[in-house]
């Protein structure tokens, strides 16, 4: 069985979740990892597909909240020109199992998140979201992740990879 875990990330800390959820998925299944920019836009081969994004403004990324987090880190972080929002948009309709998870701030506690869209998303494409969209917390825009949220981002990649191989 092979997993995708697709992922957009600004400052880091969502590909480090990524890769913790592929750790997780990876005691069980063979995983491949791939930044949203080169993510492929067909679904061959793929028995779980996983997609992980930051939470800007209240939602998945768009042009205008890429370009604002460019510009808050100083010129650090190039502007992408596609997030999962756009990704998405292209991934044709089909049947594969899924399961979706941001980043967000923790504090303050604000409404919205880029999991729960991206799961509309593909279920409105068909595909089966296997899972509740998760949130995992970082400490302000840049990070750090809060502690134990690579530990739990592992734990529920096995359990997502667990809920797969059981059911077949």
């Amino acid at each position: 069985m092979e997993a995708l875990v697709v992922v957009e990330s600004v400052f880091g800390n969502t590909r480090a979740v990524a890769d913790a959820v592929a750790a997780g998925l990876g005691g069980r299944m063979d995983v491949r990892t791939a930044d949203v920019a080169t993510a492929p836009d067909e679904l061959h081969r793929v028995d779980l597909l996983v997609v992980g994004g930051p939470t800007h403004a209240f939602g998945m990324t768009r042009a205008s909240t890429r370009r604002s987090a460019a510009e808050q880190s100083g010129g650090a972080v190039p502007v992408a020109d596609t997030g999962i929002r756009e990704w998405l948009d292209r991934l044709p309709a089909g049947t594969c199992p899924a399961a979706t998870f941001d980043t967000r701030a923790d504090r303050p506690r604000l409404p919205g998140s880029a999991a729960a869209a991206a799961a509309r998303r593909l279920r409105r494409q068909g595909h089966r979201v296997l899972a509740r969209p998760e949130s995992f917390r970082v400490t302000g825009t840049r990070g750090p992740l809060v502690d134990g949220e690579l530990e739990r981002a592992r734990q529920w990649g096995d359990a997502l990879a667990a809920q797969l191989v059981g059911a077949r």
